[in-house]
């Protein structure tokens, strides 16, 4: 079924909420694939609020904006404030993440749909599964959900099933930013807050009392996106099911999303024998960022490592190759911009919560995974009071990688005992890099991994011209060749 203009975008709801605030200053943010309809959605909406609000003398100005810096499914609050901007309406796919300043509206757009053959497929596989069915879907499908309720009931299948619902289309900043990360969820329901209730992907479910998620079959209605792929992997202990809408097929097999799982846990391991760690900022606006980063920093600085905070917008190989020094890179993001393929970087990019347990002494991988960064400090096994301790000494673990017991450097022992500046640290590294060498300028067998950066850029092979220590005294400078390079005076 094709949906009209005004539906499809939501004209008259949004109409309602900008006179409902009384906003003069609108954001409208559109992601890429939706920018062609941007001035159709501005047409529409000056012509709406004039026919719904005529009284109103005050001038409502739209500002369209596109390209974000980060991912498109956040609210970019940094270039909504540039224009000074009072709210902003966010149209297209969204993680629903909170917002830090500004309240944002959400348009989630309205995509086609069978609803008729979406319910006989789901009924078919469901008659040779007696396990009860959650429904979950993109935001997209959320205006056809109540259709599918509606049309599940009036089957003959004797199915239970329970559908998820939308968290909400607006969302206020909170005053406290440390108050977002206690209370995730924007729209303030204290029900979800025990452990029978979930929220992923702008979806929120509660189970009955005494069921586990696992006892679910996962349905998810809509297209292979990074949504989705957050729900193979935070319920990987599911059987999960995806109806394509726009092929009109049934997806059974995920084997590919699967294997993303194993990868990740590799890219723990290895982690683990980073030294030096770049903390990149994936986000400038979900609310929390900055606790998140401090979290990391104190976790990083607690396991007898150097950190270093990158801002470089959306990362790529090019920009991170700036970077050689880092080992390893934690990218603080929404949860559906989080996973990176890092499989062409120079160094893996892993997530907070595999920071967590790289980076955590005695925590160990249980199959569960967390996409949400707030989710990661409620769920933090180390606590930063530990990591402020931190007097014990630890035992040298096993790395994989390296076939052997390795011992970790505490940073914070070495810096409470010689309470050196940066210059006198510098100082130190550059002896140290020297002493390391010999006459032929070869590195000795036996070196051990730079702590920070300035370390790693003396101890590279390279060092530029040769300098002749044993000869201190000045030698006479030499005139070089003059003229140009086709001929020159003396030939």
């Amino acid at each position: 079924m094709e949906i009209e203009f005004e539906s499809r975008y939501e004209i008259i709801r949004t109409v309602e909420f900008i006179i409902s605030k009384s906003f003069t200053r609108i954001a409208l943010q559109f992601p890429d694939e939706l920018l062609k309809e941007s001035t159709k959605v501005v047409r529409a909406l000056k012509t709406k609020l004039k026919e719904m609000s005529p009284e109103n003398d005050r001038e409502v100005r739209f500002f369209v904006m596109a390209d974000t810096t980060y991912g498109s499914c956040c609210v970019d609050e940094v270039g909504a404030l540039h224009i000074d901007s009072q709210c902003v309406v966010h149209y297209g796919q969204t993680c629903l993440s909170p917002t830090s300043v500004l309240p944002a509206f959400f348009v989630f757009g309205k995509a086609s749909i069978n609803v008729s053959s979406c319910v006989k497929h789901l009924v078919d596989y469901t008659s040779k599964n007696d396990k009860p069915v959650m429904i979950l879907y993109g935001l997209e499908y959320a205006h056809v959900i109540p259709s599918i309720q509606e049309e599940l009931r009036l089957s003959k299948a004797e199915l239970k099933f329970s559908v998820a619902n939308v968290m909400c289309s607006f969302i206020s900043p909170s005053k406290d930013p440390r108050e977002s990360m206690e209370h995730p969820v924007p729209c303030g329901e204290d029900s979800l807050s025990s452990s029978r209730s979930y929220r992923l992907g702008g979806l929120t479910w509660e189970l009955p009392e005494g069921s586990k998620i696992e006892d679910y079959l996962l349905f998810w209605i809509g297209s292979d996106s990074s949504a989705f792929a957050n729900v193979v992997l935070t319920f990987n202990g599911c059987d999960v099911v995806r109806y394509d809408a726009e092929e009109d097929s049934l997806v059974t097999e995920f084997t590919q999303q699967r294997r993303i799982l194993k990868r990740r846990y590799y890219l723990v391991e290895k982690a683990k024998d980073a030294n030096i760690i770049g903390i990149l900022v994936g986000t400038l606006g979900v609310a929390g960022y900055l606790h998140m980063i401090h979290h990391m920093q104190a976790l990083i600085s607690a396991a007898g490592k150097k950190s270093y905070i990158l801002a470089m917008g959306r990362p790529n190989p090019a920009k991170l190759a700036n970077f050689p020094e880092c080992d390893v890179f934690i990218y603080i993001s929404c949860a559906q911009t989080a996973l990176l393929d890092s499989k062409e970087f120079m160094a893996p990019v892993i997530t907070p919560f595999e920071a967590n347990l790289a980076f955590s002494r005695g925590s160990e991988w249980t199959g569960a995974y967390l996409m949400h960064f707030q989710d990661v400090i409620i769920n933090s096994t180390r606590p930063e009071s530990e990591a402020e301790n931190g007097s014990e000494e630890e035992e040298p673990r096993f790395s994989f990688f390296q076939g052997g017991y390795v011992e970790s450097h505490n940073t914070n022992d070495e810096a409470e005992n010689g309470e050196e500046d940066e210059t006198m640290a510098l100082v130190q590294a550059a002896e140290k890099a020297l002493l390391l060498r010999g006459k032929d300028h070869n590195q000795l067998a036996k070196q051990t991994a730079a702590k920070s950066g300035p370390e790693y850029f003396l101890n590279r092979g390279y060092r530029g011209l040769e300098l002749n220590s044993d000869n201190t005294t000045p030698e006479p400078f030499l005139v070089g060749r003059s003229g140009k390079a086709s001929g020159y005076k003396h030939e």
